[in-house]
């Protein structure tokens, strides 16, 4: 094992909110890191800004989204996670960055009040070239904006009715960065409930069609990470500070 070239994941924390696109985004390696999160003690909930409903095909969008939330919600559970929430006003696949989203993210982080949040990748490209898709760009660079809109009483000030501003997350990470900087070490157990919880999205796997593994997928990715970070396993974020 190589010399760690990934900082430890902070651990002074207690909330997590994870906030993604849609429907199985956190389930390709930060669910691994929310497993181990769960387990020790911190509180974690997510929120996804879609349902998910253009991702198959073969569904109207009715049908699909209301399956891919109830996938979704089976998939939390076997991290432990129990608060899934939705953003009714947002579609998939045609995610906007702008001012209303900013607003609904700045309106969650406030009555979540989380030490940390975390998203996933929303650079132009994945590592290997491969483009990133739109919502994932648009919903990553609305919510690093809306932490710090979630602080200041004067951005977004209709809010003020409902809640008080919060300027206490501390972090922003962002799983399957090309370019990570710290790694959550993670545990066999919580690789297998990571596995499980990524399974769960069966029909929408199953759409995508190919001889995609959830296991060898996360299980490459987590050894990979841990070489990075000189423990045997992890999960690699991108974490960026407001």
């Amino acid at each position: 094992m190589t010399a760690a070239l990934l900082e430890p994941f902070p651990t002074d924390w207690s909330r997590a909110l994870c906030v993604v696109a849609h429907p199985d985004d956190l389930e390709y390696g930060a669910a691994v890191a929310v497993a181990n999160w769960v387990r020790s003690g911190r509180s974690v909930s997510y929120l996804l800004v879609t349902r998910g409903e253009a991702g198959i095909d073969s569904l109207h969008p009715d049908d699909c989204g209301r399956v891919r939330e109830a996938e979704e919600r089976a998939s939390a559970a076997c991290v432990g996670v129990g608060a899934v929430d939705f953003l009714s006003e947002h579609h998939d696949g045609v995610v906007e960055y702008g001012l209303p989203l900013r607003r609904d993210l700045a309106a969650a982080l406030r009555l979540g009040r989380p030490d940390i949040v975390v998203g996933i990748h929303f650079g132009l490209a994945w590592g290997g070239g491969a483009y990133n898709q739109a919502d994932h760009r648009h919903v990553g660079l609305a919510l690093l904006d809306a932490v710090r809109d979630a602080g200041n009483r004067w951005i977004f000030s209709e809010l003020n009715e409902f809640s008080e501003p919060w300027s206490g997350t501390r972090l922003v990470a962002m799983a399957g960065s090309p370019s990570p900087t710290h790694a959550q070490p993670v545990t066999d157990a919580d690789l297998t409930a990571g596995v499980d919880s990524l399974r769960c999205h069966e029909l929408y796997l199953s759409a995508l069609g190919g001889e995609f593994d959830p296991e060898s997928f996360l299980t490459s990715n987590a050894v990979a990470a841990g070489d990075q970070a000189g423990v045997p396993l992890a999960v690699s974020f991108e974490v960026f500070r407001p």
